[in-house]
């Protein structure tokens, strides 16, 4: 048996932005000065200092895959720094300035300026609203997104390169971590069609009850039981619980299973590892893969609170 107590310590000697979300999503406290903190120390410092001049990260907006700045600004999104940043929110402007696609999206590079991807859009209306990009600026990547909406009720970023006809988990995710971005900020256009995506984006994982086919119930691919951090563009079961709390949405029947596998990859000591990590260049190390780790054990155990799953395994 582990004491709560335990692990919670052991989470606030982590990073300062682990030490921020623990206040805030366990213990219920607001601590602005950890959140101020971020931007110069650990991994905050690490990732700014990457900056270059020309206000991009790696060598432009999509390349190197996760050296790049549109990475880096969704794992500066994930850190929580203070929304109103001014570096941050200076590298946003300029792709909003000079990369939109001619279909309202951004632009992965000089070859695709007539059109964006699902996913990216998704990931870059995610951190855009968060870190408070002019709501008008936008607007067309919203309007992008929801002229995607496939029959299903999900997303696929093939739709807007040789097609699809099923959604894809991947992209769902990226597009609804977006949508609710962009509703927590505030913003008001398109306020009912936005809703209404999000509904149906979200049936359609809980039809899926998270990783299952819905034709035959079989585990789509086992990569989505794996937990990794940071995700990227890629989907497992942690990452949409963690979207469906951040939501604060109820816990549905069809989430049971995601859950349970949640609560059966604990270790014995309380903490969840870093089972995988996806491979490329990356600015640093922030955990290793096959070690206990500070993310997801922050992130199973504010999932687990949130469906008051009955932690018993504490004490």
């Amino acid at each position: 048996m582990t004491n709560l107590d335990s692990i919670v310590e052991w989470l606030l000697k982590g990073d300062v932005a682990i030490q921020f979300q623990v206040y805030r999503d366990l213990l219920g406290t607001n601590r602005k000065d950890l959140q101020d903190r971020i931007p110069h120390e650990g991994w905050g410092k690490q990732f700014l200092s990457k900056r270059k001049s020309n206000g991009h990260w790696g060598d432009r907006f999509y390349q190197p895959k996760w050296q790049s700045t549109h990475y880096t600004l969704l794992d500066l999104r994930y850190l929580n720094l203070n929304p109103d940043n001014k570096l941050v929110k200076a590298s946003i402007a300029q792709v909003l300035q000079t990369l939109k696609a001619e279909d309202g999206g951004i632009q992965l590079g000089p070859s695709t300026a007539h059109r964006s991807d699902v996913c990216v859009n998704g990931m870059f209306l995610n951190y855009a609203s968060y870190f408070q990009s002019p709501e008008k600026d936008l607007q067309s990547i919203v309007d992008s997104l929801l002229q995607e909406v496939m029959p299903d009720g999900g997303f696929n970023c093939r739709t807007t390169r040789s097609g699809a006809k099923h959604s894809s988990l991947h992209s769902t995710i990226s597009v609804l971590e977006g949508l609710l971005s962009f509703q927590q900020a505030g913003y008001t256009y398109r306020q009912k069609d936005i809703a209404n995506a999000m509904q149906q984006a979200e049936e359609f994982i809980l039809l899926h009850k998270l990783f299952r086919s819905d034709h035959t119930g079989e585990i789509i691919h086992t990569d989505f039981l794996r937990l990794s951090y940071p995700s990227r563009w890629k989907y497992d079961i942690l990452r949409a619980l963690e979207y469906f709390r951040s939501a604060n949405r109820k816990k549905d029947d069809s989430m049971d299973e995601a859950l349970a596998i949640i609560v059966d990859k604990r270790n014995n000591n309380g903490t969840w590892n870093m089972q995988a990590a996806h491979p490329g260049k990356v600015h640093f190390v922030m955990e290793p893969a096959g070690a206990p780790s500070q993310w997801n054990t922050l992130r199973a155990m504010r999932v687990l609170q949130h469906f008051a799953v009955k932690m018993w395994f504490y004490t």
